[in-house]
C-alpha cells in the first residue's frame, strides 16, 4: 500500500512542478506574457508541489499519516525521519520550511505579494524539488 500511495504523491507533485514550470520562462522566473494574470498561480503549485513531494518521502520512509492542517510540522517530521536513517543531506528542509512559511501569504492574506516573493517560491520550489527528487532515489523510495 505504501508503494501506491508514494507513487501517487509523487505524480501529484511532479503535476504540480510541471504547471508551475508551465507559467514561467526558462530557469529564471519570468511570466509568460500571455498567462500574465495568473501570477499567483506559479507560487501556488511550487508550494503544494513541495507538500507533496515531503508527503512521499515521508510516506517512503514510513511515516502513515502524512495529512494534517498544520504543513509546518511535515517539515519537521521529514527532518526527524531522515535523521533517524542517518541521511546526511537535509539541505531540503530549509526550501520545504521557507514554502511553507510563504503558503498562508499567497493563498488566503489579502496583501499583495509582490514578483519578487513570487520568484523566491519558485526558486525554492525548483530546488525542493531536485532535492527531494535525488533524496528519493537516494533511499530507494521511488522504486
Amino acid at each position: 500500500m505504501a508503494v501506491v500511495e508514494v507513487q501517487h504523491f509523487l505524480g501529484r507533485a511532479r503535476d504540480f512542478l510541471k504547471g508551475m514550470e508551465n507559467l514561467v520562462k526558462e530557469e529564471f522566473y519570468v511570466l509568460d506574457n500571455d498567462l500574465v494574470s495568473y501570477k499567483y498561480s506559479p507560487a501556488v503549485l511550487g508550494i503544494h508541489g513541495a507538500i507533496s513531494y515531503s508527503d512521499a518521502l515521508r510516506t517512503g520512509l514510513g511515516q502513515e499519516a502524512v495529512s494534517s492542517d498544520d504543513h509546518n510540522q511535515a517539515a519537521y517530521d521529514l527532518e526527524s525521519l531522515l535523521k533517524s536513517r542517518n541521511f546526511g543531506n537535509r539541505i531540503g528542509i530549509g526550501h520545504l520550511k521557507d514554502l511553507l512559511s510563504k503558503k498562508n501569504s499567497v493563498e488566503y492574506r489579502s496583501v499583495t505579494v509582490r514578483e519578487n516573493e513570487i520568484e523566491d517560491i519558485v526558486k525554492h520550489a525548483r530546488r525542493f524539488a531536485d532535492w527531494a527528487e535525488k533524496t528519493g532515489r537516494a533511499l530507494k523510495i521511488w522504486g
